[in-house]
């Protein structure tokens, strides 16, 4: 354990009597004495206090200003970046040569520059990616700050008594707030489906504003078991799980953050790596799909399990690459990837569990709909 790296609320979390376990590298919360399905469930309902420091936090400047930034990185990404307005924030995913997706990020225009958000996991190799393809940009990681996520319904009355304004931001704004904890750069967005923020933080700030967050009746900490559990019953995907390097964001059904503008026909067609397979998929549609699963009964259908097109016989047709319980649908859910033929809803499939095979069907994905605040 000594070789993990630890983030600014570490202590504060084995105050708090956190289960810690590694993760990508840190020392982290799976959970709180609460327990994952009552912290889960305290989320949906109130709201939770997630630690996310160990994501990469990233400033990318050039001497043309944000627009410049945005254009170089539109040859990494295939998201519509010179058309994100001041003050807001767009999903996206590095690409590959093959079309495989190498990570998922966030992107935030900060007027004179851009912000991103990157997966723990990817950290230095998305930093190093930058910095080797984006000429003319200096990526500066910023390492003294703490992030944090405060999720759930009761989310934006809990930080506007804490934070002025925050109240008046739409889902996927970002914002540079002055407050007793320094200067918080905030976001209106999260991973669990449930309206809520992102809080960057100075590192030396980080524990005052988590105690002063968690003082609120309404707050609890949240570790990564519900986080989990959350983000899969948002029908989100997981770097690592649900999408890599052997996954294109049109399998991944994450073609809705490919803006018309770099499709086929627009104005800034393509330019992206893996851009003729991308483009040739998004016309004519992918080979295989992700989808939502409701496994019957009560097993859960786990990453992994091999899904069949018949009760017996056949070879497998494809995969579960996230699964576990649902507390907020009070059963299992899965995502995998099976034959576009098979992806439509209602189509029942069959999961291979401890050797017997159980029926699942494919669900429209996301299992809780989304309460973002647009």
């Amino acid at each position: 354990m000594a070789d993990l790296n630890v983030t600014p609320l570490n202590a504060l979390h084995r105050a708090l009597g956190a289960r810690m376990v590694p993760f990508a590298g840190y020392d982290m919360p799976v959970q709180f004495p609460m327990g994952v399905l009552r912290e889960h469930l305290h989320c949906r309902a109130r709201a939770g206090l997630f630690d996310v420091s160990h994501m990469g936090q990233a400033i990318l400047r050039a001497p043309g200003g944000c627009a410049a930034v945005a254009a170089a990185m539109e040859g990494l990404v295939p998201v519509d970046l010179l058309g994100l307005g001041e003050g807001r924030q767009r999903y996206g995913f590095f690409t590959d040569a093959a079309g495989g997706i190498l990570d998922d990020l966030m992107l935030a225009n900060r007027g004179d520059h851009l912000f991103v958000v990157v997966n723990a996991a990817c950290k230095a190799a998305d930093l190093a990616h930058m910095r080797a393809a984006l000429e003319g940009v200096e990526v500066e990681e910023i390492a003294d700050r703490a992030l944090m996520a405060l999720q759930g319904p009761a989310a934006e009355g809990v930080l506007e008594a804490l934070v002025p304004g925050v109240a008046r931001m739409r889902f996927m704004d970002v914002g540079l707030f002055p407050s007793e904890f320094g200067e918080l750069w905030i976001s209106r967005s999260g991973y669990t489906g449930e309206d809520g923020y992102e809080i960057s933080v100075p590192d030396d700030q980080a524990e005052p504003l988590a105690r002063a967050l968690l003082a609120h009746e309404d707050v609890a900490p949240i570790g990564l078991g519900a986080r989990d559990s959350l983000r899969l019953e948002a029908g989100l995907c997981l770097y690592g799980h649900d999408i890599d390097t052997t996954t294109t964001p049109v399998e991944a059904g994450l073609a809705w953050a490919i803006g018309k503008v770099r499709r086929a026909g627009g104005a800034r067609a393509g330019g992206f790596p893996g851009a003729e397979r991308i483009l040739a998929e998004l016309a004519d549609g992918a080979p295989r799909a992700r989808v939502g699963l409701r496994p019957e009964g009560r097993a859960p259908m786990r990453e992994g399990t091999p899904l069949f097109a018949t009760a017996e016989g056949g070879e497998a047709v494809g995969h579960v690459t996230s699964g576990g319980f649902g507390p907020s649908v009070e059963g299992p859910v899965s995502m995998g990837y099976v034959p576009r033929a098979l992806s439509a809803g209602g189509t029942t499939l069959y999961g291979e569990v401890r050797g017997k095979r159980l029926a699942a069907t494919v669900t429209p994905l996301p299992f809780v709909p989304a309460r973002f605040k647009r």
